[in-house]
């Protein structure tokens, strides 16, 4: 009954803020609505069993991709003296927020034990990792080298469309400086006793 729960609290707390990520109008808001669907994304999987991807998702999703969203956004010229000002207003529903998590972590740590296998293992069973491994590195070999691919293609056209050069900004030219010699790098000149340069 606990696991059933479980679930709908956090499926409900996935949906919610997931559309409340398309409605925030400051992008800040929304990136956070963001980190909180990914937490509650991560306590379905360990309702599931599968620890190592809810590890996964808070680790590659919440500190990595969001954080990065959250720093991308930051770098926008929004302006925070506003939204700092209505700190105080916000902080009630900021303290209903941090409660409601805190709710979460209480009801998954009680329901763990609550599903199909009680929470036990068999004895004769792998490891969650080794059998995801086994199947990721078996039957699933081609789309997962695809996925890499495609990813790998995405990340090199991302940066050649965002990539410009400045008229007026010096760059570091490794094949120029490569090619220097000691007679293009120090100059030597004879000074007379006496006499400047």
């Amino acid at each position: 009954m606990i696991a059933i729960l479980a679930f709908y609290l956090f499926a409900t707390l996935t949906i919610v803020p997931a559309i409340a990520v398309i409605f925030a109008r400051n992008p800040v808001h929304s990136v956070l609505w963001l980190i909180l669907a990914f937490f509650n994304a991560a306590g379905l999987m360990l309702l599931l069993g599968a620890e190592f991807i809810a590890m996964l998702v808070v680790i590659v999703y919440v500190g990595a991709v969001a954080v990065l969203f959250l720093f991308v956004v930051m770098m926008l010229d929004v302006d925070f003296a506003s939204l700092r000002s209505g700190f105080t207003k916000n902080l009630p529903f900021g303290i209903i927020i941090a409660l409601v998590l805190l709710a979460e972590i209480v009801v998954a740590m009680m329901s763990r034990g609550a599903g199909p296998g009680g929470g036990q293992i068999a004895a004769t069973s792998q490891p969650n990792i080794v059998a995801l491994g086994q199947l990721l590195y078996s039957r699933y070999l081609l789309p997962f080298e695809l996925a890499g691919l495609i990813l790998l293609v995405a990340m090199i056209g991302a940066i050649v469309l965002t990539l410009r050069h400045k008229v007026n900004v010096k760059r570091q030219s490794i094949a120029a400086q490569n090619a220097r010699t000691k007679a293009m790098a120090i100059e030597i000149r004879q000074v007379q006793p006496g006499q400047g340069i």
